[in-house]
């Protein structure tokens, strides 16, 4: 009885040190780690001890017995991803942590974020004897995407929580919400006041855009869609309007894919999840029947992730269809799960309209619905729409449509396919809401050195760096994607924020870091300006 995994990988990496047989892969020490969508589970080595089950933080391992309706095409592509080149041993390479040595003093860390990278390094931090640790969160509730970035209904990943609160309970830890640093504490106060300080501030705003035309209303970004829906304060009167027909979204990321998801779901479906209830309102009057979701390449180059699909395309209430105008080539995939997911996108895209993918994953027919023109149609319609490239968002006073373009794709000498423009082949697609999902981007921290082009902190193994002589400076350190760019997956956090803090602890342990001046004294400089926040303990915060 294999277990078998059901969703995209979080990329923590806890089941694979958990089996005793390692059946898990790609394991952290194996190259494509780092670009796997999804882990698996060899079915002929797995001995069903059931050890990596536990492991889980979001619960996505199941027996393959055990397995829901929707989950069942899992089993298949578990046993797709097997491979034979695997090689044995007993179990990957956990990275040591470095060990703080004796010291006279508790070592105080402010860790400025509360995201997972943020909780992530306070609990390897915590790991030592004689280490306190403040985080600083600018919201007044923490958890950062994991909260107001995981869609409302995918309960399973927003389960992390749970282990956010057991390293929340640790002794040594504090929060203050509602403190923002670069304005209610200035970067220097911060560094001065404490022996190290960790920037945990991830991507704060979306990569826009790069077309005319989306200044108009109805113009925005998925980010600001998701956050809207997830109750993030500071978007929670962001202007969504949802009177026509048809939304578009721009870029085909897991972002892109929750927003669509969401936009064409009964809202009664929604209801008992934790979207904002002012979102929910707003969907439950929405005239939006169609959302078309366009990628610039073709669909063996698509950014979402192969579990993400499986799971919309098995969805009996939506109607998904596939537009590749150029059909589809599995063959053009450079991975293993590329290749599954272009063969997933082609059976979407040879079967009759209206009909679901079986969940058992087989090619066989499904649940059919009524079909007809936008608007008639008794299911909410979802259209991936392959080598599209946005042009111009056209409108007179607000968003009425996207004007686009067909590309073809054309190979470089690196490799890498690039979409150009199809000459002829402009068009435009009505509607009132169009959104860019093309990715996050880090926002500077005041007084912090930062790389405009990279939208990063530099650093090396985690110690900051000064943006001119590219000097370490002392007692900084940065972790999650304002080190290393938007990009992994949750758990990808746990491995970044051990480097980080093995650095920190390395320089402690060589008298590297700074001596702050007291904790007094940083109450009393809060104090002085007003700005000394209630602290909040986990269990005065409202978790949803």
């Amino acid at each position: 009885m294999p277990h078998v995994i059901t969703q995209a990988c979080c990329a923590d990496a806890s089941c694979v040190h958990a089996c005793p047989v390692n059946c898990i892969h790609p394991t952290p020490d194996e190259p494509d780690f780092a670009t796997a969508e999804m882990l698996y589970i060899d079915p002929v080595s797995c001995v069903d001890c059931g050890a990596c089950v536990g492991a889980c933080p979001v619960g996505a391992i199941v027996p393959h017995t055990e397995l829901a309706p929707e989950q069942r095409a899992f089993l298949q592509i578990n046993a797709d991803l097997t491979g034979d080149d695997r090689p044995s041993r007993p179990q990957a390479r956990v990275p040591t942590l470095v060990r703080l040595g004796p010291t006279r003093t508790t070592v105080r860390v402010a860790v400025v974020g509360a995201g997972p990278a943020a909780l992530y390094a306070a609990d390897e931090l915590l790991r030592q004897p004689g280490v306190e640790v403040t985080v600083f969160e600018r919201l007044p509730v923490p958890h950062g995407l994991a909260r107001h970035g995981v869609a409302p209904d995918h309960t399973s990943t927003r389960a992390v929580a749970d282990l956010f609160r057991a390293i929340e309970d640790q002794p040594g830890f504090g929060y203050r919400l509602g403190v923002h640093v670069g304005e209610d504490v200035t970067a220097a106060e911060l560094a001065a006041h404490h022996h190290a300080v960790v920037y945990a501030t991830g991507a704060g705003t979306d990569r826009p855009l790069d077309i005319p035309g989306t200044d108009l209303p109805g113009s925005t970004s998925a980010t600001e869609v998701v956050a809207w829906y997830n109750d993030h304060p500071d978007h929670a009167d962001a202007h969504v309007p949802l009177d026509h027909e048809r939304a578009v979204i721009v870029g085909n990321g897991n972002v892109a894919l929750d927003v669509a998801r969401i936009l064409a779901t009964d809202p009664e479906r929604l209801a008992d999840t934790s979207i904002a209830r002012h979102a929910l309102e707003a969907l439950r009057n929405s005239r939006v029947r169609e959302v078309v979701v366009l990628g610039r390449r073709g669909p063996e180059h698509a950014a979402f992730t192969l579990p993400e699909l499986v799971g919309l395309a098995a969805r009996d209430d939506i109607d998904l269809r596939v537009d590749a105008p150029d059909g589809i080539d599995p063959d053009a995939a450079t991975t293993r799960q590329g290749r599954l997911k272009a063969e997933y996108l082609a059976r979407i895209a040879a079967r009759p309209a209206g009909e679901a993918v079986p969940a058992d994953g087989t090619s066989g027919p499904g649940v059919t619905a009524a079909t007809g023109d936008t608007g008639d149609t008794e299911r909410r319609r979802i259209v991936l729409r392959f080598q599209t490239a946005p042009v111009e968002v056209v409108g007179t006073e607000r968003a009425e449509g996207l004007r686009v373009v067909r590309t073809d794709l054309v190979g470089g000498e690196t490799g890498r396919v690039r979409a150009v423009p199809r000459p002829g082949s402009e068009e435009t697609i009505p509607a009132g809401l169009v959104l860019g999902s093309v990715g996050y981007r880090g926002v500077e921290v005041p007084g912090v050195p930062f790389d405009p082009d990279t939208a990063t902190i530099p650093s090396r193994e985690g110690r900051v760096l000064d943006a001119v002589g590219g000097s370490v400076v002392p007692g900084l350190y940065v972790v999650g994607w304002i080190k290393r760019g938007p990009r992994g997956f949750l758990g990808t956090n746990k491995t970044c924020a051990r480097e980080t803090v093995n650095s920190l602890l390395a320089d402690a342990n060589g008298g590297l870091l700074p001596t702050p001046r007291s904790a007094a004294a940083f109450e009393d400089l809060l104090g002085a300006a007003g700005r000394n926040r209630p602290f909040a303990t986990p269990s005065r915060m409202r978790t949803r």
